[in-house]
């Protein structure tokens, strides 16, 4: 029976390859020269500290260019509240948001049930979900249903088997 897999991942080298370039680039910027600008990447957040919220939506921008260039989702981004810092700096926290909620899990497999189509089932697992059908060509057509839906988090399609 043909199946393949819905996950949510980041690539996380073009991710850290993204942050080091925009952190390249806040170095050699006019408008950020004397700010002490900072933009550090851990395991499962990025962290923008700088002298003011305008500059950090400056900051925001710049790494978001860089994601896009890199072809990183947005949509991988949660961004946190913007934080009073020592000294009237601003700090924000964003998290990145790997793996599909069991509710995002549960819209994507109501979505496909929602579908036209005969035979195709679903089943959570973990933080994928995969999905089962009769043809291999009402599983592309899912696949295609998916790409042009928004469940507000990036899906990719792996494993696909006959």
């Amino acid at each position: 029976m043909p199946s393949f897999d819905v996950v949510s991942e980041i690539d996380m080298q073009e991710m850290r390859n993204a942050v080091d370039q925009a952190s390249r680039e806040i170095a050699n910027r006019f408008d950020f020269k004397g700010t002490d600008s900072s933009i550090e990447l851990t395991d499962k957040t990025i962290v923008l500290n700088t002298e003011s919220e305008q500059r950090l939506q400056a900051l925001t921008q710049v790494l978001e260019e860089k994601l896009v260039k890199r072809k990183v989702s947005l949509k991988t981004l949660d961004y946190g509240k913007v934080e009073e810092a020592t000294k009237g700096r601003a700090r924000q926290t964003i998290t990145l948001v790997m793996g599909i909620s069991d509710a995002k899990a549960k819209e994507i497999g109501k979505f496909i049930k929602e579908l036209p189509l005969k035979g195709i089932q679903h089943q959570i697992q973990g933080d994928q979900l995969r999905v089962n059908g009769k043809k291999r060509d009402d599983l592309q057509e899912v696949i295609a249903a998916l790409r042009e839906g928004d469940f507000g988090v990036p899906l990719q399609f792996t494993n696909f088997r006959d």
